[in-house]
């Protein structure tokens, strides 16, 4: 029954903060708006004059940042980067995208659901430098959005946690010389989450419908060994959550073991829950009461880690 109360506090937390936005007034933002003013969810594109690479001027082609601010004047100052899932080939907009975002705000935490590109239209190294490119926007718009540039975080599912684990394992300090503001800042996140994550690009723990989507065919081994993120790792890698399940057949739980046993050989601080029950694309799953737990535990390592004012 504790588990069960947990995870219903949680979800009243969401569904608070979901009423909430919905009452704000629908305004977009205009230039340098006071971030407390700003509540309604805004999208935002990462290359205000069209993505390097773009096949065309569909959404599909144009990566997008939508911004959900936290109803909570006092914010933490943080943000999340949230990458959904869907096998680089479709993005898990709601469970993986929308719903976190509205949890993170009730913590008071800012997010940005990313939108990025998708194969087989596009390949590596397209969908990492969305990845990256978002990191470094909202760094370098941190004073406009309300946050501390030192703590912007990404949180990834399934394969939008092999993009979240690869933008921590390969990241620069940003171009100081470069004509576009953002490119001069770092695209290192400040800390990982990695919910039920692809991370092996090589057989036997591989999901295949992702490697294809996001090398295509018959991808060079060199490039499947360096994005396999476990093989990556270095004791630069910022701190990282991981979930996974015992029963997840599609994404195997190796996946989470291997990056983790990596993060704790390079001395990275690293915290990696397996639960015993629970299938691959859970999102939240706030409806388990033992599962639904999982967003608790998390809630706790961004505590512990002084990235939460309460």
């Amino acid at each position: 029954m504790r588990a069960r109360a947990y995870g219903w506090t949680v979800l009243m937390l969401v569904a608070c903060a979901g009423a909430a936005l919905a009452q704000q007034s629908a305004n977009p933002p205009n230039g340098g708006m006071p971030h407390s003013m700003m509540a309604e969810p805004y999208t935002i594109p990462l290359w205000e004059h069209g993505a390097p690479g773009a096949l065309g001027q569909t959404p599909e082609d144009q990566p997008t940042l939508t911004v959900y601010p936290p109803i909570d004047p006092k914010a933490a100052g943080t943000a999340v980067i949230v990458a959904p899932g869907g096998g680089y080939g479709g993005l898990a907009m709601n469970h993986e995208g929308r719903q976190p975002a509205n949890w993170l705000n009730a913590l008071g935490v800012t997010a940005f659901v990313l939108r990025y590109r998708l194969g087989p239209r596009y390949h590596h190294p397209i969908e990492l430098g969305d990845a990256q490119r978002a990191i470094r926007l909202v760094r370098a718009r941190a004073l406009e959005f309300g946050l501390r540039p030192d703590r912007i975080g990404i949180m990834g599912f399934s394969a939008g946690g092999h993009l979240a684990s690869s933008a921590a394992t390969h990241f620069d300090n940003g171009n100081p010389d470069a004509p576009d503001p953002i490119d001069r800042a770092s695209s290192r996140p400040d800390f990982a989450i990695l919910i039920y994550p692809v991370i092996e690009m090589r057989p036997p723990y591989a999901h295949e419908g992702s490697v294809h989507n996001l090398l295509g065919d018959n991808p060079d081994p060199k490039l499947l060994k360096y994005l396999s993120s476990d093989l990556q790792v270095t004791p630069q890698t910022p701190p990282t959550f991981l979930l996974t399940t015992s029963e997840d057949t599609a994404v195997p739980p190796e996946n989470s073991v291997l990056f983790y046993l990596a993060l704790h050989k390079a001395g990275v601080p690293a915290e990696l829950h397996v639960f015993e029950r629970g299938h691959h694309g859970i999102g939240l799953d706030l409806g388990d009461p033992a599962l639904g737990m999982w967003p608790t535990l998390l809630a706790n390592w961004l505590r512990d880690r002084g990235l939460l004012t309460r």
